[in-house]
């Protein structure tokens, strides 16, 4: 008998790299193109690399049991929440942060297992995007009212698929960029293979160019639902940015002077309307947290921002924290030059962990610190805000609460003809942060059609147009103000006529797909063991 061959010890190394590589690469790859995505938001202007991104995952998770599509999911979620929330460790270190990410990263989770369900259905881009729509809602409200930071929406604020905020809102938005991502996998898998029959190819291609095709096409007809047109004339509004003393968490020692700063860049904006330099403004936009010093209380406060209203001559929209009853509350207090307050707007979506702690004795038992940095937690109000601002109805939505659907829909639907976003960005520096939530206010504009200022403590402030267009901006930690003539709208985008309709019909698109694939995976089990 002849000897076995003798394996060469040298040539042993190199299949098993091979295997253990080959092993990796979907662990690899799912990674990377979540970072992809990642670098599809602002403050690049890259939103297109969102559709090769989604293209990659569709790749990856195709064919997959839905127990592999978890944890390729889980890598997707964490490559790109990681990166996109790394302004939320700035001031309090990683401990936060990775905590975030780590939890919110279970969503994306559970998408790509239901993903990688549906991946054997025919028509399977749709079910897929409409899953990971599914997953978005679903962040958007859980745990402690939801995190929807990071929506596919808000990276698109310069990207072609945009009009179509007017049409659904950030659901329809996002479902389109997500479909036109596994689309364009599906087109290409189906140029390389041939082992298909031709009737089979011919409905797998009409499906993938379909998903290509059609939300591009949408995102062009919906345009003509974006317009700048003044329905109800225009406004003369300013914006003030009056700036801090030192970023970061430290913000909140320094109350007197950001009131200070504030009041002083009112006082200098009035200097050059009466110089003829600008023109005067209608009203006028303080950022949230410009008066930390309870006016109501304290009379220095209500002296400071009553001569700044009576000096430039018009209402201001004052962001205060104000106790009432025994709770406090994160208030924009309308202040009239001759009549001082006359009406307040109580934040309703509050931060958790920034303005209240949940399980607040749990978190105090691991570490107290944490309890510490909010000591005392905000109260939630229950109305819609809308100012009548020298004859303007303008609509508030107060910082975190610009990435609720819900939270800037309620002042259109209660009259606003334009949005205000008051901010307060200081505790985050210089981070990505800002420029994520200013690509939020321009979806909104488009979404309502309506103009939307942003003003913000430290920056970045901005004047956007109902079409998407930032017309003026000022730079970071600077005091600066912007005055600008807006046009005024009334009329109401199917967005906001229809409101959660259509995120509830992809969910049940999600559901009904979902459905499927369980039912197709146990027939197809019971049809082995026969």
């Amino acid at each position: 008998m002849d000897e076995p061959d003798q394996l060469d010890p040298q040539s042993a190394p190199a299949p098993r790299a091979a295997r253990l590589a080959r092993r990796l690469a979907p662990a690899a790859a799912a990674t990377l193109s979540g970072v992809l995505l990642y670098v599809s938001f602002p403050p690049r202007t890259l939103w297109w690399l969102a559709v090769p991104a989604f293209a990659v995952l569709g790749g990856v998770l195709r064919g997959r049991t839905w127990k592999a599509g978890l944890g390729l999911g889980y890598l997707f979620g964490l490559g790109f929440l990681l990166p996109l929330l790394v302004w939320t460790g700035v001031e309090v270190g990683p401990g936060p942060w990775l905590a975030l990410a780590v939890i919110e990263a279970v969503f994306v989770a559970l998408v790509g297992a239901g993903i990688a369900a549906v991946s054997r259905l025919p028509g399977r881009p749709v079910w897929a995007a409409a899953l990971w729509v599914a997953g978005e809602a679903a962040r958007a409200r859980v745990p402690f009212g939801g995190f929807p930071w990071g929506k596919i929406a808000f990276g698109q604020a310069d990207g072609v698929f945009l009009p179509l905020a007017a049409l659904g809102g950030t659901p329809v938005l996002g479902f389109a960029v997500v479909l036109c991502g596994f689309g364009l996998y599906e087109a290409v898998r189906l140029a390389v293979e041939r082992r298909h029959t031709r009737a089979v190819r011919r409905a797998a291609a009409a499906v993938a160019l379909l998903s290509v095709a059609v939300p591009v096409v949408g995102a062009l007809a919906a345009r003509t639902l974006v317009s700048d047109e003044a329905e109800d004339g225009t406004a003369t509004v300013a914006v003030i940015q009056g700036n801090v003393p030192r970023a970061g968490l430290d913000f909140n020692s320094q109350r007197r002077a950001v009131l200070d700063y504030h009041a002083r860049e009112t006082e200098r904006l009035a200097a050059e309307v009466k110089a003829g330099k600008v023109p005067q403004p209608d009203f006028v936009l303080w950022p949230e947290n410009s008066s930390d010093i309870d006016p109501f209380t304290n009379a220095d406060a209500y002296a400071v921002i009553d001569a700044a209203a009576k000096e430039i001559g018009a209402p201001i929209s004052v962001g205060g924290v104000v106790e009432k009853d025994g709770r406090l509350y994160n208030q924009q207090i309308l202040w009239d030059p001759e009549k001082g307050p006359t009406d307040t707007y109580d934040k309703r979506q509050i931060q958790p962990f920034g303005e209240y702690l949940p399980l607040r004795s749990l978190i105090g038992a691991i570490n107290d610190e944490w309890t510490s940095m909010v000591r005392q937690d905000f109260s939630r109000g229950d109305e819609p805000g809308v100012f009548t601002l020298d004859g303007t109805e303008v609509g508030l939505a107060t910082c975190y609460e610009a990435a609720f659907d819900w939270a800037v829909r309620d002042t259109v639907t209660a009259g606003a003809q334009m949005i205000s976003v008051p901010s307060n960005n200081a505790t985050f520096d210089r981070s990505e942060m800002t420029y994520q939530q200013l690509a939020m206010s321009r979806v909104r504009a488009v979404e309502h059609s309506r103009t939307v200022t942003v003003p913000v403590t430290s920056g970045v402030s901005a004047v956007i147009m109902p079409d998407g267009t930032v017309t003026q901006r000022t730079g970071m930690f600077v005091a600066d103000s912007l005055v600008q003539e807006v046009p005024l709208r009334s009329s109401d985008t199917p967005a906001t006529r229809l409101g959660v309709l259509p995120e509830v019909l992809l969910v049940l698109v999600a559901a009904g797909g979902l459905g499927w694939a369980v039912v197709a995976g146990v027939r197809g089990r019971r049809a082995g063991r026969a």
